[in-house]
């Protein structure tokens, strides 16, 4: 396996009269095709280290490469065309936009990116409602849709552009226990019949158990020993 994403001693400190380190030193990599799981309490930087590794936050010090490329020192236009071209996210609430149909949302990304044409972009949408088992759905607003639907459409939009790295933060936290299972499910799934590399935050045991590997962060720290609750 290839090493598609790599944290090389990250380090986030919010600034301020009593400056607060979220992250602290932390080295990481993530290979091709991988299924990762970050766990920890709350408020040991889960999610800060999360949003670093995807470009979201500029880190105090160390680097993020992606894809063998070292991104410190991107301006903010490179960081946001890395982030539509190679990182797709699903976040714990699903972000769709309610006057737009569930197509549309999913459409959006590779709009943006401009590389296909409308017709292309359509086909692969509706392919990827497909795969997630909501094709049916494509024509209605998000509205008329359930939760754990809703967080289906928001993969689909996810992985809209092909990404190397797909990013999840709690992305069952806002779901009941059926949904929650499916949506563990499709992002596991994900690494095996899509080839994608998957790095999810959570506090849920049983998505941990379908990682290939589980990462544990305490006050900003990997930590190899740390269990659950």
């Amino acid at each position: 396996m290839s090493t598609v994403l790599r944290a090389r001693e990250l380090v986030r400190i919010l600034p301020g009269e009593v400056p607060t380190t979220l992250v602290n030193g932390i080295d990481l990599s993530i290979e091709a095709g991988e299924f990762v799981c970050i766990m920890g309490p709350s408020g040991s930087g889960k999610s800060s280290l999360l949003y670093l590794l995807g470009l979201l936050d500029i880190p105090t010090s160390g680097t993020v490469e992606l894809d063998g490329i070292d991104t410190r020192g991107f301006s903010d236009d490179q960081l946001t065309a890395t982030r539509l071209a190679k990182l797709g996210f699903v976040f714990q609430f699903h972000f769709l936009l309610a006057e737009f149909t569930v197509l549309d949302n999913v459409l959006l990304p590779m709009r943006r990116l401009g590389k296909l044409s409308d017709a292309a972009a359509q086909a692969r949408g509706m392919q990827l409602l497909d795969r997630l088992g909501v094709a049916e759905h494509a024509h209605k607003l998000p509205s008329q849709l359930s939760g754990g639907q809703r967080q289906r459409i928001a993969i689909a939009r996810a992985l809209a552009n092909d990404p190397l790295v797909l990013l999840a933060d709690e992305p069952t936290g806002n779901l009941d226990t059926v949904s929650s299972a499916n949506v563990r499910q499709i992002l596991h799934d994900l690494t095996r019949e899509m080839g994608k590399s998957v790095v999810a935050v959570t506090h849920d045991p049983r998505f941990a158990a379908l990682a290939d590997r589980r990462i544990n962060v305490v006050d900003g720290r990997l930590d190899p020993d740390w269990q659950p609750v």
